[in-house]
């Protein structure tokens, strides 16, 4: 860390001026984050695998003056040209100074004398001699996190240092139990939330922070077990669409490693389906590790709701609030609600909670706070069951309605892939000229598992025994893939554009374009 201080000091990096990072999950990407927080400037964490105006477009926001990348990075084996991406992006941004330029994997770079530098050059020289750090108050910007839409320029939410450092350490010790004999792996990417999340917590908390920058099944589909025997990680998150491609390849990939050393999974992203969660917990954790399901948001600074080691837990299910946020489910009506689908809420401030979008105040109140007075409205559909025990439904702009009936996509998605013929499933609604909107569901089928007639109309009877004839599907699609970002969310609002046609909107963290070509070769018409 004392090299990157000095490093981006040679750059002129003082505080309140803000450094974009865009690389792959590195040791050099952790120093890089941590030096721009110890001289008190502002790190923008990126997407690696994003496109030149991706790039471009959040850092001209920002008015970035230096740009940190690698000179490529592994992508299954391929070299992706990071660097040249960069080229095109910089060339974008005349306010840009600076290029801080990592070796990674000897990709050939064209270097601009005087804007670019190599960062082993730049540190060779420079001992580790302890730099003071900037003093900074626990309001100063400390990061901007930017998060796409379907529409508009992109939103940087703006984290302090009194506040997203303390969420994410707090959280990872209440909910998760990290301490410091731990080694944490989170499969994510610094452009995500997670990514920054797991630095700050891990370390914070004097954990040992395991960072990968590849893909779960390469290689080989052992890849992420592999890794897990071979540094003892003890704590183990993943998005539940990461388990769902891995369970397609069976147990053997799993029992053919030690995974005695976790003692906890965690899992974030988007909500489970029950066999998933199962497996999981069974197969990878040994029927001993919890599944700590862990939901909020990248303007949060951490989780909503979460599980804990302490209370007994369903399928799926989420203990209730995480320590610190005063979060309730409210109907149509703003009155709190049990046994029902609603509004996530949240009613109080808490540690972590942004300070709003970057020069954007107005659409920050009107994301969050249009709804009802003085009430933080998170977009979740969240249920509580009997039992205290919540439930993520799926987004509000996911909600499919059905003549008049709310239905969130994972209950759809949850049948289908309780299916033994299916691996993953995405569930949209889609106009209807008697019911408002009919649902469309799309399954992606297990190795072997041929397509047929047959095949279909039963998993459209799956569904309807699941849900009710009022809520059948027009129909059950199959395709090769489904679209996903890098760590493996699936983009429903892809599905659905593609499907009917329409501008599937910003496509800056899509990670497999093909799956596009496989929704446009079910399109009706």
């Amino acid at each position: 860390v004392a090299r990157a201080v000095a490093a981006l000091q040679r750059l002129g990096v003082g505080r309140g001026e803000a450094v974009g990072l865009c690389m792959p999950m590195l040791v050099e990407t952790v120093a890089l984050f941590l030096a721009c927080a110890h001289l008190g400037a502002i790190v923008v964490p990126l997407f690696s695998g994003y496109g030149a105006g991706a790039i471009a477009t959040r850092l001209r926001d920002c008015d970035a003056k230096v740009l940190c990348v690698t000179d490529g990075f592994l992508r299954r084996g391929s070299v992706v040209p990071a660097k040249q991406v960069a080229d095109e992006a910089a060339a974008q941004l005349p306010g840009l100074r600076h290029m801080l330029v990592v070796h990674r994997c000897d990709a050939p770079v064209v270097m601009q004398p005087g804007r670019d530098h190599f960062y082993d050059e730049l540190t060779s020289s420079v001992s580790e001699t302890y730099v003071p750090r900037e003093v900074t108050s626990a309001d100063d910007t400390f990061m901007i996190i930017y998060t796409s839409g379907t529409t508009g320029r992109p939103k940087g939410t703006v984290h302090v240092h009194g506040g997203f450092p303390v969420k994410a350490a707090q959280d990872m010790a209440h909910c998760f139990d990290v301490l410091a004999e731990d080694r944490l792996l989170w499969f994510t990417d610094i452009g995500w939330m997670m990514g920054p999340w797991a630095i700050c917590g891990a370390l914070t908390i004097g954990a040992t922070l395991v960072v990968y920058e590849g893909v779960p099944d390469h290689p080989g589909p052992d890849r992420l077990w592999s890794l897990v025997e071979r540094h003892r990680v003890s704590v183990l998150g993943v998005a539940p669409t990461v388990v769902r491609a891995l369970m397609r390849h069976g147990d053997e990939p799993v029992s053919a490693h030690d995974l005695s050393s976790l003692r906890v999974l965690g899992s974030s992203g988007e909500p489970w389906n029950p066999e998933p969660w199962l497996w999981f917990q069974e197969r990878v954790g040994g029927g001993r590790c919890p599944v700590i399901n862990y939901s909020g948001g990248t303007e949060i600074s951490g989780g909503i709701v979460a599980g804990n080691l302490l209370t007994p837990l369903k399928p799926c299910s989420f203990a209730g609030p995480v320590p610190g946020m005063d979060a309730d489910v409210w109907d149509e009506h703003g009155r709190s609600v049990r046994g029902q689908v609603g509004e996530l809420v949240v009613r109080a401030p808490w540690p972590g909670m942004t300070h709003g979008f970057w020069r954007d105040r107005e659409r920050y109140l009107e994301t969050y706070w249009s709804r009802w007075p003085d009430t933080w409205v998170h977009g979740d559909w969240v249920e509580v069951d009997g039992d205290g025990l919540w439930y993520i439904r799926g987004r509000s702009d996911d909600t499919i309605k059905v003549a008049g009936k709310r239905l969130g996509p994972a209950e759809v998605e949850s049948a289908l892939v309780a299916h033994p013929a299916v691996a993953e499933a995405a569930a949209v609604g889609v106009p209807d000229a008697l019911k408002g909107e009919a649902l469309v569901a799309f399954a992606v089928l297990k190795p072997g598992v041929e397509d047929d007639s047959e095949l279909r109309a039963a998993l459209v009877r799956r569904i309807t025994d699941d849900l009710g004839k009022a809520l059948a599907p027009r129909a059950v699609e199959i395709v090769s893939e489904l679209p996903k970002t890098r760590n493996a969310k699936v983009l429903r609002r892809v599905v659905r554009a593609v499907y009917l046609g329409s501008d599937p909107g910003d496509l800056t963290s899509l990670e497999n374009r093909s799956a596009i070509e496989a929704l446009e070769r079910v399109r009706p018409g």
